[in-house]
């Protein structure tokens, strides 16, 4: 292969055939392309696009560049979720062991975070013992006798994927549909799934931040995930201002567990303190429709919310931790343990009704605390961040806490207590729209 002339081709704005894209991704996995030249590849791809077809081809050849899942056929079907990332976003904890106690099997494949951009492994390694690298024939077990697991991708699951985002993260080639959906797909349609829901962020904390750049990829992945055998549905939701009223990788498990241990949606408070709960059910309620469960999506939505606050994923997700080596009692204990790193309050500097609250900020300042990456081998820390944030629409009095900050000690915390304030704008009634999810 002249892979030179194949660079050449792409940067002039030649389509490229699909014996040529599987060559590449071959090539790249056996290590025989210098990083130089895929990274102008990728800058290539970057101002060309690919054609529907390309990326299609590529996707595939991404997939099969490693290990896939297989699952023997008990009836259950096989089932996952994507989120493009956020601040607060949460959904994956409690939505795997809902979706297990729905009948569902689970192998949710899932990332870390970088910048702002919380990852769900970061998140779950909070928690004692308990580990995300297993290997594929544990990951099956794991689902076949749990129902659900959520793991990191091992290294010969889709390895090409893992080449090229590392070199598009350091080249200024991630905002590109056509990369970001065969990043995306390569790995989903490398589980085995018989249905794929996507939530596609947009607003300022969201890798798209405009909402019609947000859509155009919504479309394109779902185009290209059910022409490639798999039923994907997507839907559009809000990331100008944080999921849920955590900020941070242990805070965000100890909300999820306040959510599993609730019993009645009339106990969560009305208003947007509910958008964590919406959108676990709006993700499985979709899942049960697309796999023919249940009909309609009203009886779905109720559906999943009758079980989500049965108790049973609690249970469930207990069954998970321990499957994947977590020490229980030694979580329990955490839970009710006081914080080991410093807390304080942000306190609200005049009343009045809260109008925006800028997750972007929120993001920046729980990367800056140690929680979130400034380079991909950053080491974590993984109490600090946001709890019992004040959300859009919610009164609040001179004084009164916005939320709560734990950073490593007094000095860190104090450091950003100004920032973190103005991540809250305060009027006399809350203006402009709500953050909100968008059926697609």
């Amino acid at each position: 292969m002249n892979f030179l002339s194949l660079l050449e081709s792409k940067r002039d704005g030649a389509v490229l055939s699909e014996a040529q894209l599987q060559s590449i991704i071959a090539a790249t996995v056996a290590g025989e392309i210098p990083d130089y030249q895929l990274s102008a590849f990728l800058m290539a791809i970057y101002f060309r696009g690919l054609i529907p077809q390309e990326t299609r081809t590529l996707t595939l050849a991404m997939r099969d560049s490693g290990e896939v899942l297989s699952f023997p056929d008990d009836g259950r079907p096989v089932v996952d979720k994507h989120s493009t990332g956020g601040v607060g976003d949460k959904v994956s904890l409690p939505l795997a062991p809902l979706l297990a106690c729905l009948g569902f099997r689970v192998p949710m494949i899932s990332g870390r975070g970088l910048g702002i951009t919380g990852g769900t492994l970061d998140k779950l390694e909070s928690i004692p013992g308990f580990r995300t690298n297993h290997s594929r024939e544990n990951i099956v077990e794991i689902v076949q006798n749990v129902g659900c697991c959520i793991v990191a991708q091992s290294e010969k699951m889709v390895p090409a994927d893992k080449k090229l985002y590392a070199l598009r993260d350091v080249t200024a080639t991630v905002p590109s549909i056509p990369l970001i959906t065969a990043s995306i797909l390569s790995k989903k349609l490398a589980e085995g799934l018989d249905a794929l829901v996507l939530d596609v962020k947009w607003g300022r904390a969201a890798f798209m931040q405009r909402k019609n750049d947000a859509r155009e990829l919504l479309k394109v992945i779902v185009g290209l995930g059910n022409a490639c055998g798999t039923p994907t549905q997507a839907f559009l939701s809000d990331m100008n201002s944080p999921l849920g009223r955590t900020a941070g990788n242990w805070l965000e498990v100890v909300e999820t567990i306040s959510l599993l241990e609730t019993r009645r949606i009339e106990d969560i408070p009305t208003g947007q303190d509910q958008d964590l709960c919406f959108n676990v059910i709006e993700c499985a309620a979709r899942l049960l429709v697309m796999t023919k469960k249940v009909v309609d999506l009203s009886d779905a939505k109720n559906k999943a919310t009758e079980v989500l606050f049965s108790g049973a994923p609690r249970q469930k997700w207990n069954e998970m931790l321990v499957a994947q080596g977590a020490d229980l009692a030694a979580f329990e204990a955490k839970l009710r343990a006081p914080s080991p790193v410093y807390e304080t309050e942000i306190c609200a500097e005049q009343s009045g009704v809260v109008r925006d609250v800028d997750a972007r900020i929120i993001g920046e300042i729980v990367r800056d605390l140690g929680g979130g990456r400034l380079e991909a081998n950053s080491i974590l820390n993984l109490e600090v961040g946001f709890l019992q944030m004040k959300k859009w629409g919610e009164p609040i009095e001179k004084g009164e806490p916005l939320a709560l900050l734990r950073a490593e000690n007094e000095a860190a915390a104090n450091a950003v207590l100004e920032r973190a304030r103005a991540a809250w704008e305060i009027g006399t009634e809350a203006s402009g729209i709500a953050p909100s999810q968008e059926e697609i």
